[in-house]
């Protein structure tokens, strides 16, 4: 027998929650090692090591969380070029938004076949998240690296200390 529309059973719910504690958890590990790196070493702009099973990695993981939880871009994508791939942090945030086109288009034909996307909210959404990222965009290439780098790790570990609590 199948759950009403909207409920979930226990079991699956128990479990979506100690998947989000855990990244949750990921996230505040990796905010607080960005703060302290980017106290301790000056951020500068590397080659891009272009390891494809690396990026492929990256991308898998990245299209994983996007399919769960409707992330992916900046809390995988990001650190796994900067840390992984030495890439520098502007354009991990460059090529991160530029990777959202597959993860989030090939997520909203799979939420939108089984009914999940509420799409008046969603275009309001979109609408300002447009605005948003050309201000964002516009900004990052402004600030620093080294500025960047530790607002970046702010975030992740604000956000990470949130999800757990």
């Amino acid at each position: 027998m199948t759950a009403p529309l909207g409920e979930q059973p226990a079991a699956k719910t128990a479990a979506m929650g100690t998947i989000s504690n855990d990244l949750g958890h990921l996230m505040g590990r990796e905010g607080y090692r960005r703060i302290q790196e980017s106290d301790n070493a000056a951020c500068t702009v590397s080659p891009v090591n272009t390891t494809y099973a690396k990026a492929a990695l990256i991308g898998g993981a990245a299209g994983i969380m996007a399919g769960l939880f409707g992330v992916g871009g900046g809390i995988i994508v990001v650190p796994g070029l900067v840390l992984w791939l030495a890439v520098s942090q502007r354009q991990a945030s460059g090529t991160s938004i530029a990777t959202i086109i597959a993860s989030s288009s090939a997520a909203l034909i799979a939420f939108g076949i089984s009914g999940n996307v509420d799409w008046g909210p969603a275009l309001l959404v979109f609408t300002g998240a447009a605005v948003g990222a050309v201000i964002g965009a516009r900004a990052a290439t402004l600030l620093p690296e080294r500025t960047l780098s530790a607002a970046f790790a702010a975030v992740l570990l604000i956000a990470g200390i949130r999800m757990m609590l």
